[in-house]
């Protein structure tokens, strides 16, 4: 899952000079200004933009999808009267969190 939107951090490098950004796994990486040795972004300046701009669309839609599946698993559990759709919709849920930890 992308944290961070592509345009939020073309912003920041346009902004400081940094030029050619590129995603290398799952690190992000541009020229500083007057360099010749492309750098990784620094995580301080990533979770500065995270906690300005919030979830990017990706991380929205994992959201969206989370909460649909919970309430049809909620009413699902109430008309059934069985409780694994809800322990199945518990184990995705914890899983689509546990993707939204940026380390």
């Amino acid at each position: 899952m992308k944290h961070f939107s592509e345009d939020w951090i073309r912003e920041w490098c346009y902004e400081n000079g940094w030029t050619d950004l590129f995603l290398d796994r799952r690190d992000y990486w541009a020229f500083p200004p007057n360099a010749v040795m492309p750098l990784p972004i620094p995580r301080e300046t990533l979770l500065q933009i995270k906690a300005k701009k919030g979830f990017c669309h990706e991380e929205k839609i994992w959201l969206a999808i989370a909460l649909l599946i919970m309430m049809v698993a909620g009413v699902s559990t109430y008309i059934f009267s069985c409780p694994m759709p809800l322990v199945g919709a518990f184990a995705l849920c914890a899983l689509v969190v546990a993707n939204f930890d940026l380390d």
